[in-house]
């Protein structure tokens, strides 16, 4: 009795050990669709809403289904709560699939498909992120995973701050 009390308090001590920092991570990070204002498709009426609530503009993420790049970026970055919050701050963000079916409403107020207005803006990969002005003007675009929080953090800095007037992302964070 006293072997299997030992080994039950062994495989006890070895779950506490290897599940508990896991389950503290897991604590602190919010889910990645929280990054997100739901949306019914309107991105006209978005664009409007966020010129409203005097935001910078609105934040598209495009992504596809299976993208590893899309997944990381929403388990890594999107849901952090510091990224969450700095975004809702100045940005309405939403999620665009590149490859949908579901009709939507572009900045032009046209009815089109996801994978259309994909199309029309160019999408070439994902995630791509793109950053639209008030009066419907791309500000800035990201393609691809950026190499963690601070990175992303950076980009929403760069437009936010207007720095996308004058520069390019690249030079923006290359400044001392």
């Amino acid at each position: 009795m006293t072997g299997m009390l030992m080994r039950k308090i062994v495989q006890s001590a070895w779950f506490w050990l290897f599940c508990l920092p896991w389950l503290a991570v897991s604590a602190q990070a919010a889910p990645a669709d929280a990054f997100f204002e739901t949306s019914l498709g309107d991105f006209a009426a978005e664009i409007k809403a966020a010129h409203q609530q005097s935001k910078v503009g609105v934040l598209l993420m495009v992504e596809a289904e299976g993208c590893p790049y899309c997944r990381r970026m929403r388990e890594q970055v999107l849901s952090q709560p510091a990224v969450q919050q700095y975004f809702k701050k100045h940005f309405n963000s939403f999620s665009l699939d590149m490859l949908g079916s579901v009709p939507v409403t572009d900045f032009t107020g046209k009815e089109v498909t996801e994978k259309t207005f994909a199309r029309t803006l160019k999408i070439r990969g994902t995630p791509t992120f793109l950053f639209i002005a008030p009066d419907g003007k791309e500000m800035a675009r990201y393609t691809g995973a950026t190499k963690g929080v601070d990175e992303f953090m950076a980009l929403g800095h760069f437009v936010a701050d207007g720095h996308w007037h004058k520069m390019t992302f690249d030079q923006f964070r290359s400044k001392p």
